[in-house]
């Protein structure tokens, strides 16, 4: 039985990546700094920024999904979110490669693009927004994230080790679906996320098929729902918010994702099943 160690296991989205590998018959090892509400494995509590507690909570692992960060832009001061973010990543990777772990998941994120905090507004260059749009982060969070992703490259380069990057969009656990009645039909709501999201469960089965996956080298790959959080109609929500987008690369003729997912699915197999149409009804 492969063992997987997951990195903020006891937050709001690593519980359930904790819990689909945990129902997949994988052993298990949660690393945070708290413990998490409901007990479904070990947990060790150890500080990311701290090499040497790395290295001890990787040991004997075949393989590491690193979700642990400070999660958004003004949550803390920008240096600490930035200086966080970065070395636990690269210790995380480090200790990887000096452990011989050769599969690491890492979380990077859609905010990458630099459109989700920008101080100066702007919208995408195209859509749907694929993995080569240009990374334009104005903010430290965004900037950490594209950080971390060349700092995937570079353990690859320099060791073989397998980093998927996952740009996970807006993430939603099951029981957030009650809330979409009250934004579905406001166009302004949501719009610097480009409306996306992403299911927990999904994400969480994505982290598996990276893991199991072979040979993809060190990658990026957007996660996002096949549609959008709203009931207006892709184009519709483009036209109101970011009117000056005037070149798309796939029709948009009805509710599609303006986060392209396509690359997940060509890569790693994978399909989002859980859409909010299916849980919410519309206001």
């Amino acid at each position: 039985m492969a063992k997987v160690v997951v990195t903020g296991g006891s937050g709001m989205l690593g519980r359930w990546v904790v819990k689909h590998f945990v129902e997949q018959q994988y052993e298990v090892v949660n690393v945070d700094t708290v413990r998490p509400q409901e007990w479904l494995c070990p947990t060790i509590v150890a500080d990311l920024t701290n090499l040497g507690e790395v290295y001890q909570a990787l040991a004997g692992a075949d393989a590491v999904v690193h979700l642990a960060a400070i999660p958004a832009a003004h949550i803390r001061t920008s240096e600490v979110t930035f200086e966080n973010n970065v070395m636990s990543t690269y210790n995380i990777l480090e200790a990887a490669a000096g452990l011989g772990i050769r599969k690491a998941v890492i979380a990077s994120s859609e905010s990458s693009y630099g459109i989700v905090f920008a101080v100066n507004r702007f919208g995408p260059s195209y859509v749907p927004v694929d993995e080569d749009h240009p990374q334009l982060p104005q903010d430290s969070y965004g900037l950490s994230k594209v950080v971390n992703e060349q700092t995937a490259d570079m353990f690859h380069r320099r060791t073989g080790m397998q980093v998927v990057s996952l740009r996970i969009g807006n993430v939603i656990p099951p029981e957030r679906y009650e809330q979409f009645p009250s934004f579905i039909h406001n166009s302004a709501e949501r719009d610097r996320i480009l409306w996306s999201y992403v299911d927990t469960r999904d994400i969480a089965e994505a982290c598996q098929l990276a893991i199991e996956k072979d040979g993809l080298g060190s990658v990026a790959i957007n996660l996002a729902a096949d549609d959008t959080s709203m009931a207006i109609p892709s184009r519709q929500l483009l036209a109101e918010q970011f009117p000056e987008v005037a070149e798309f690369r796939e029709p948009l003729n009805g509710f599609e994702s303006l986060l392209s997912n396509k690359k997940a699915k060509q890569l790693l197999g994978w399909q989002p099943k859980h859409a909010w149409r299916n849980y919410a009804p519309e206001a």
